[in-house]
């Protein structure tokens, strides 16, 4: 069984969740920029973050032999930070960087003029730079950011082919199929979805277009849970094909979309624990 994580931050994580990641069958990540849990101060802070996204994320994942991309944004959440705003003028240097699958994590938090604002500019550099866009739902009043996003969307003339919303759950997961973007589900311990509920969602509406992700990160979150959906989905009933579908092609057929997306020569994982100098207490 072949897994591609499509959201999960990896900064968030230690080397060991790369190793256990890679040995039950992790084999690509994305990494969405996203908030870190504290307030940044200045612009100066989310380059250096941009900086390790795009060079220490990539060579940490490949020492286990998984392939690591980005996708790059002023996240929801600091897009309300005045001190913030000026990022949207670094982006362009970075959406140009040949590991940046996508412009993301964007949307809403709090739903306030401030992300309106900036959610439409971010959509905008998606068109300028030829990119797909990650869009992160609210996990608060759900439903109706749900909706405000697709709207957003709409507006801004993007290809809904081009757009992944993410973090959904069974009360938005019709509004966002029916509007043609890819819809994405967070596999989570105590909040978003589980895999069972997953695996209700899959027998209602089917595999198509249906991105699986752990979002694993600094919070209590787990980065095997998109393994744990795939044994779900195989417990009941579904084919080995399926769950290829969903947690491998789907992914690569929504990130290909950037023209970035390079999954060649991926090692595996045998031969990569085999010669790997972390895992034989090297550092």
């Amino acid at each position: 069984m072949r897994i591609f994580d499509p959201h999960i931050h990896m900064t968030s994580r230690t080397t060991d969740d790369y190793q256990r990641m890679a040995a039950a069958g992790v084999r690509a990540v994305v990494e969405p920029a996203f908030w870190l849990g504290q307030p940044r101060t200045n612009p100066g802070s989310f380059t250096d973050y941009f900086d390790s996204l795009i060079g220490w994320e990539p060579f940490r994942a490949g020492q286990f032999g998984i392939r690591h991309h980005a996708t790059i944004a002023l996240n929801p959440k600091e897009a309300n930070d005045p001190r913030c705003r000026p990022v949207l003028d670094l982006l362009p240097r970075y959406l140009a960087k040949d590991g940046v699958v996508a412009v993301g994590e964007i949307g809403y938090d709090s739903m306030t003029p401030a992300e309106d604002e900036v959610f439409a500019a971010q959509l905008a550099l998606a068109l300028d730079h030829d990119l797909p866009a990650l869009i992160h739902t609210p996990h608060r009043d759900k439903a109706r950011g749900t909706t405000r996003s697709l709207d957003v969307v709409k507006e801004s003339g993007i290809d809904p082919g081009r757009v992944l919303l993410d973090h959904l759950n069974e009360v938005t997961v019709e509004a966002a199929r029916d509007a043609g973007v890819w819809i994405g589900f967070s596999i989570y311990p105590d909040t978003k979805m589980s895999p069972d509920r997953m695996v209700a969602i899959l027998r209602g509406y089917g595999p198509e277009r249906v991105l699986v992700n752990s979002a694993a990160d600094w919070g209590r979150s787990d980065p095997l849970l998109t393994v744990r959906t795939a044994e779900a989905m195989l417990a009941a009933g579904f084919g080995p094909d399926d769950v290829d579908r969903v947690l491998w092609h789907n992914p690569v057929e929504f990130y290909a979309q950037s023209g970035r997306l390079d999954l060649s020569d991926i090692t595996g994982v045998e031969s990569v624990f085999a010669g790997n100098s972390i895992l034989r207490g090297g550092s």
